[in-house]
Parts: structure tokens; sequence; C-alpha cells
């Protein structure tokens, strides 16, 4: 049998934890918390199955307009995972990214991101990219600001330019893009590294995903040919 070729980057859209809340009459909490206790069981299975790189959406721009009380419960997590949950992330050689913006964030949760970066900078394993306060519009905004900041001139703005100035721009192009509980769209998640991802709607809510159902991400990437318009 041929052996299954690992994609190189899969970015989840990690949707579905208030519906698996509501489902099992829990509060929204206990979703979220289903959720983010998930994620690392997910990501670690993906590396072990040759995943160079995992992202996780989070926690997007627009989720501020949540309740005063699931946000701060939401960072509250945020927090845990760029802290208490290192250790975890080092025993298994993975190195921890966020991407998106640090506007508004409370200087605690930065310092946190600074540290937690650093502290898995030298792990070779895997990557996780945490989008996180993250918008894939703002991401392209923030890279032409910086690109003007720079006094780049026009004629010297390429792709490649753009790419450059992405958050983590060693973050490569997402081979297959996988959104959680049966909803199908992207929803402002990487715009410009999913130009050419392969799309994956999996009907289960996120924490009722599995390790096994990264062995049948892959299997359903290999199907797929990407000719990237050719």
């Amino acid at each position: 049998m041929q052996k299954l070729e690992a994609p190189n980057h899969i970015g989840f859209i990690v949707d579905g934890n208030r519906r698996w809340a509501k489902k099992h009459s829990l509060p929204p909490y206990e979703g979220h918390l289903a959720g983010y206790e998930k994620i690392k069981d997910i990501v670690i299975e993906a590396v072990d199955q040759g995943v160079n790189y995992v992202s996780a959406y989070v926690f997007s721009t627009e989720n501020w307009k949540r309740s005063e009380d699931e946000v701060s419960k939401l960072m509250s997590l945020v927090l845990k995972l760029l802290t208490s949950d290192l250790p975890i992330l080092n025993k298994h050689n993975i190195r921890l990214l966020v991407l998106g913006s640090r506007d508004n964030l409370d200087k605690k949760i930065i310092n946190a991101i600074n540290e937690a970066e650093s502290k898995t900078a030298n792990n070779t394993a895997g990557t996780l990219a945490i989008c996180f306060n993250y918008g894939g519009r703002l991401e392209i905004v923030d890279a032409f600001k910086k690109i003007i900041k720079s006094g780049a001139n026009l004629e010297d703005i390429d792709e490649n330019m753009i790419e450059q100035n992405l958050y983590a721009p060693e973050v490569p192009s997402i081979d297959i893009v996988v959104r959680t509980s049966g909803e199908q769209r992207i929803s402002n998640f990487m715009l410009w590294r999913s130009a050419y991802s392969e799309m994956m709607f999996m009907e289960k809510y996120w924490p009722e995903m599995e390790k096994k159902d990264v062995k049948l991400i892959i299997k359903e990437y290999n199907k797929r040919s990407r000719r990237f318009g050719g």
C-alpha cells in the first residue's frame, strides 16, 4: 500500500464549541473548555503523522462582540495555553506561534505570547500557529501598512513582499483547510495563505474531533488533485 503524504500545513477553523455545549445541556464555557483540550490532542497527533504546520482559528477580531463574560473566559483559556500548557508543547518538541493583531490586547496576554514564542522557539517537530485576535483581511491590511512604513517603492511591491510582511511570515500556505460543525465558509481565515487550499467540511463539532480524524483528513488530502490553476 502506498504511504500517504502528510500535508505540510493543515489549517483548522475550530467551530461548534458552543453548539456542542448546548447539545449536552452545558454552559458555553464548557464547550470552549472541551474544544481547548481537543486542540492539544489534534495538534500532537497531526505532528506525529508528519504535518509540519498546524494552524487553529481560536479567536477572531469579530469574537469581541460576544458577551463580556464569554470573552473573559476565552481569554483565560488562551492564557492557560500560553503559560501552564507550554511544558506539553515542549515535551512534544512543538513550536508555538501566535498570529493576529496585538492591538487592544491586555499587556499580560501580550507578555505571555512573547514568552511562549520564545520558550518554544527551538522546537523542531512541528509548529502550532494559533490565530488569536485574528482576521484575514486585517492581516493583509497590516502587511501593507508595514510595507508603506518601510518606504518601499510602489514598483517593488509584489506577492513575495506582501507574504514577507504577513503575521509570522515563516508560516507557509495552507494545504488543506478543515472546518468543523458543518458550516461551509472560511470566515475570514488565512485569506492569503488559503488562496489555493483544499477545503474539507466536517459535520461534527470541534469537541467531537478524535485523533483518528487526523488520518481521515490526510487520506482525504491525498485524494485531491492540486493543479494550482494549471
